[in-house]
C-alpha cells in the first residue's frame, strides 16, 4: 500500500466511528506528499476512543516507515 491508500483507509474507517463529526484528508497545495487531517469530535472522550482504535493503531504501524519527518499534532476547540 502507498501512503495515500493508507490515509484513505484511515479516513474511511474513522468516519464510521461514533462521535466523529469531521475527518478530512488534505494535501498541501505547495508540497506534494504533505498531508494533514482536519478532525472534529463530538467530545474529548470520543477523540480519546479514536486514539486507541484498532484502525488508527494499524495506520500508525503502516505509516511509520513512510514518514520523512515527525508528525505534528495541533489541538484546539471549535470557536465559531
Amino acid at each position: 500500500m502507498d501512503a495515500v491508500e493508507i490515509l484513505n483507509k484511515l479516513v474511511y474507517e474513522t468516519r464510521k466511528e461514533e462521535g466523529c463529526l469531521q475527518y478530512d484528508l488534505v494535501e498541501d497545495t505547495d508540497k506534494k506528499g504533505v498531508f494533514f487531517i482536519a478532525e472534529l469530535w463530538r467530545s474529548a472522550e470520543h477523540h480519546r476512543q479514536h486514539n486507541v482504535s484498532e484502525h488508527l493503531l494499524e495506520f500508525r504501524r503502516l505509516a511509520a516507515p513512510l514518514l520523512e519527518d515527525a508528525v505534528q499534532v495541533y489541538s484546539g476547540y471549535k470557536t465559531f
